[in-house]
């Protein structure tokens, strides 16, 4: 027997002590996405022939013993998403064969092993949702040359720099070092890895000069899919340079970075963008018109901004828009009348703007539409009695405005509806006695009216 493969399964109990005793030349053992518990025994070490050694998503738990050292022809170890416990073992540095190391998610502590950054021959790395603590090592690019994958997300005390080195390892395509406390300028030099796919440095202490020339540098990434910076002291303005970021392109976060000035209108130039994150900052300045050419666009976040002027026409044009976040801004002006023609969306927040105009009755064709909050505004006239046809809403909230009139009967079409505020506005009448068909309303903030 060469190969053992009973992944995705339900199996139970844990691994038999004289496994290897039995199965001398086995090459590949892959118990993958089971239950199984106990500790991981010693005598895994008699496997000599061993390859690939495949434990992740079990019940797994206790050290990782020295003797794994013994597997010496080992190339591939997957023991991710497990409750190991205990310092990694120095024994590791033995596996000169290793070409993927995944621990990922456990409950491994101590320092970083930095043994496993001199085995060259790895590719890929997983060591995040540790409690490791350490910094990266400033010769990774010399001592990692084959490199593709190096994941180092939500460790404990993961502090220092992004060493300048990383530039040499030519071969990567993902690096994560997200919710980390690494600190220090994001370096230029990461525009040498023509190769990256994903980059995400979320939640992080990292820096850049006053240009985001990082920025610039990345637009050499022409692979480069997601780019996540969001929840950093950036401190400073867009560039016009993202107007040559990749066309593949997907995902680009950028919240919470203390990014100031003007949306750049180049922005538009990313044609390939699905979302867009640029909540949590000091915009101003209006929403450029170019974001009508983002076709594919899926999520607008640009929610506690400055932002101002009107949301326009141009906003249509994005028809497989999904989530509209602009909420805490000073956008003014009314809703546009086509905005019920993105038939995709899902949920609408422009709440605490300064919009003044009604609901148009176009937003009764969002049979799709689960939470609406247009709260803390100027808008104005009665609700309409399309507010009935959003038969998918689960909150909605219109308070802090001016509607006035009757609430609609046809308020009762809303059965999923949970959260509903109509608080502080000019609404009148009685109670439709439909109201009593929303059965599954939980909240419900009608104070505050002249409701009789």
């Amino acid at each position: 027997m060469e190969v053992i493969s009973f992944s995705d399964n339900r199996l139970s109990g844990d691994l038999p002590n004289g496994l290897c005793n039995d199965l001398p030349i086995l090459k590949e053992l892959n118990l993958s996405r089971n239950k199984l518990d106990g500790h991981m025994p010693t005598s895994l070490s008699n496997c000599s022939q061993l390859q690939i050694l495949s434990l992740s998503e079990n019940e797994f738990d206790g050290p990782i013993h020295s003797e794994i050292g013994r597997l010496s022809n080992l190339q591939k170890l997957y023991i991710g998403y497990n409750h190991f416990t205990g310092e990694i073992p120095k024994e590791i540095r033995n596996l000169v064969e290793l070409e993927v190391f995944d621990v990922e998610f456990n409950s491994f502590s101590g320092s970083l092993p930095m043994e496993i950054f001199n085995i060259s021959r790895l590719r890929i790395i997983g060591l995040s949702g540790n409690n490791l603590s350490g910094t990266l090592p400033p010769n990774i690019g010399s001592t990692l040359p084959n490199i593709e994958q190096l994941y180092m997300g939500r460790l404990t005390n993961l502090v220092g720099t992004i060493p300048h080195s990383i530039s040499n390892c030519s071969k990567l395509t993902n690096l994560e070092l997200s919710q980390n406390k690494l600190s220090g300028l994001i370096p230029n030099s990461l525009g040498y890895l023509t190769h990256l796919n994903f980059l995400n440095l979320w939640g992080n202490n990292l820096t850049s000069d006053s240009f985001l020339s990082f920025l610039t540098s990345l637009t050499n990434c022409t692979r480069l899919t997601t780019l996540s910076l969001s929840s950093n002291p950036l401190n400073a303005m867009l560039p016009v340079s993202v107007r040559n970021f990749s066309k593949s392109l997907v995902k680009f976060y950028a919240s919470d970075c203390n990014i100031r000035g003007k949306i750049p209108n180049e922005v538009g130039n990313l044609s390939s963008l699905l979302d867009l994150q640029l909540s949590d900052n000091n915009l101003i300045g209006s929403i450029p018109t170019s974001i009508h050419n983002l076709r594919n666009l899926q999520g607008m976040f640009f929610a506690y901004n400055k932002l101002t002027g009107f949301i326009g026409d141009h906003i249509c044009k994005l028809q497989h828009l999904g989530y509209i976040y602009l909420g805490q801004n000073q956008l003014s002006g009314s809703l546009p009348n086509c905005l019920g023609n993105i038939t995709s969306l899902r949920q609408i927040h422009m709440g605490s703007n300064k919009l003044s105009s009604n609901i148009p009755t176009s937003l009764g064709n969002l049979k799709d539409l689960v939470v609406l909050d247009l709260s803390s505004n100027n808008m104005v006239d009665s609700l309409p009695t399309e507010i009935g046809n959003l038969k998918a809403v689960t909150g909605m909230d219109l308070s802090m405005n001016q509607f006035s009139n009757r609430i609609p009967r046809q308020i009762e079409g809303l059965q999923n509806l949970a959260h509903l505020s109509l608080r502080h506005n000019k609404l009148q009448g009685s109670i439709p006695d439909s109201m009593s068909n929303m059965v599954g309303l939980e909240f419900l903030d009608i104070s505050h009216n002249n409701i009789s």
